[in-house]
């Protein structure tokens, strides 16, 4: 029956750090196949693909399993959201209409099963960086995304991949995030301000926490989908949060 709630995040498709990349998408790909009994919904909080972007004309090569598996599960019926992450910004049509998935660019408010849930990549909330700002702005302008266009592949693709290498988290295990870390400030105050919610999803750490808030509701980390392989499962009561490899069999981590 199909009744349950999914959520990954930071796959990272393609990336250069990953030693064996084909493994990696046949791992996540066959993730999505487990799953796909159950799923009534599926949820991707960004950097799913390493670095992507879209030409008015053509599309980047590879993630052909993956893309396949998730067009099957959206044929099925299943529900399919994709947030953007800071690695997969440049999705524009190509996904939506290929897929019939539908893509979001910042904060998703929902209600899931009579559950409200806020979610985001993580990237984008409580940042106070101001280069980290403008730099999310200078991305998602389209006269820079226009001139960027402009530029062979045969350059950005390999300045893509290495400005990854460079900036990728690197923790894996389960932590207890500090009270002022900022989503967890964001959290309690986007809770004060617009509460009550009942839980606040996140990736982009790579790291996996789930805690209580000050406020109300629980903070969930996703993980991430290429070291840690962990996600989550809301069955319209509990969220938990799994290795990908628990699939079928569903044990909390």
């Amino acid at each position: 029956m199909r009744s349950l709630t999914y959520f990954i995040s930071d796959i990272h498709l393609g990336a250069s750090y990953i030693a064996d990349p084909k493994a990696h998408e046949r791992a996540v790909t066959s993730w999505l196949r487990r799953i796909a009994p159950t799923a009534a919904r599926l949820y991707l909080l960004g950097d799913v693909l390493d670095y992507w972007f879209e030409y008015r004309e053509v599309v980047p090569r590879g993630y052909v399993r993956f893309f396949g598996a998730l067009a099957e599960l959206a044929d099925s019926g299943v529900e399919i959201v994709w947030l953007k992450g800071n690695h997969d910004i440049w999705i524009f049509d190509y996904l939506p209409c290929e897929l019939g998935i539908r893509v979001v660019d910042g904060l998703l408010d929902t209600v899931i099963d009579g559950k409200r849930f806020v979610m985001e990549h993580g990237d984008g909330v409580g940042e106070s960086r101001p280069s980290y700002r403008r730099m999310r702005a200078v991305f998602r302008n389209r006269t820079c995304q226009k001139l960027f266009s402009a530029i062979h592949p045969r350059w950005t693709v390999p300045f893509a991949h290495k400005w990854s290498s460079h900036s990728r988290s690197t923790g894996s295990s389960a932590v207890q995030l500090p009270p002022d870390h900022r989503l967890v400030s964001f959290a309690n105050e986007f809770q004060a301000a617009d509460g009550p919610v009942d839980y606040f999803v996140f990736g982009h750490l790579h790291t996996v926490a789930d805690m209580q808030l000050q406020a109300g509701g629980r903070l969930i980390i996703l993980g991430d989908g290429f070291k840690a392989m962990t996600c989550g499962c809301f069955d319209g009561n509990t969220f938990s949060l799994h290795k990908m490899d628990d699939f079928p069999a569903i044990n909390n981590l």
